[in-house]
């Protein structure tokens, strides 16, 4: 397809090596390669909802915790969303969706306005989720809005289980960036004509 908005970062540190692939245009088999499995799960639920084509590559060094791969993912993630956007012309900007899992109900707002801001009301009854400390679910989305530069607001309506309040939230952004990132025609959607 003619103008595909698509990226590849890679960043790496002493504690990790991360590369992603984002394809914003073309739902590609989502491949992710890593050793956390709840966090790969995650990364899925968000790409397969959203419609993106995702390939990420992490490897972490002597974790203490998960924190560095979680974190590095995000903004490496955020700054492929950012370059795939090039200078956002013609998409719709915003985003909302309140995504459903049993008893958990999350509400994802965005404004990909190229200026960054999270705010969350997310808690967690346990300390993990699976292989993924719970706390890192909300890290994570701070890191994501930091390095891709928009605004997003995450809102628990209600839930009780921790691993379904999670993936809601993940399915939920994913849900939200396809309908910001959507063509609608063109000019920068902002009456300033720059985002």
């Amino acid at each position: 397809m003619a103008g595909e908005r698509k990226a590849q970062v890679e960043r790496k540190t002493r504690e990790t090596r991360v590369k992603v692939y984002l394809n914003l245009d073309r739902p590609e088999r989502l491949e992710i390669k890593m050793e956390r499995k709840f966090f790969r799960h995650m990364l899925e639920s968000l790409a397969f909802h959203g419609g993106f084509g995702l390939k990420v590559e992490a490897e972490e060094y002597e974790p203490p915790d998960d924190h560095h791969l979680v974190e590095d993912v995000a903004l490496t993630l955020g700054e492929a969303l950012h370059k795939a956007l090039a200078g956002k012309t013609g998409i719709a900007r915003f985003g909302w969706a309140a995504a459903p899992m049993d008893d958990a109900l999350i509400l994802a707002s965005l404004d990909l306005s190229g200026r960054p801001y999270f705010k969350s009301n997310l808690t967690f009854s346990h300390f993990k989720l699976g292989d993924l400390s719970a706390e890192m679910v909300n890290h994570f989305f701070h890191s994501l809005t930091s390095s891709g530069r928009f605004t997003l607001h995450l809102v628990a309506l209600r839930g009780s289980n921790d691993h379904h309040k999670a993936e809601a939230a993940f399915k939920a952004v994913g849900l939200a960036l396809a309908q910001a990132v959507r063509r609608v025609g063109g000019g920068t959607p902002s009456l300033k004509g720059v985002l």
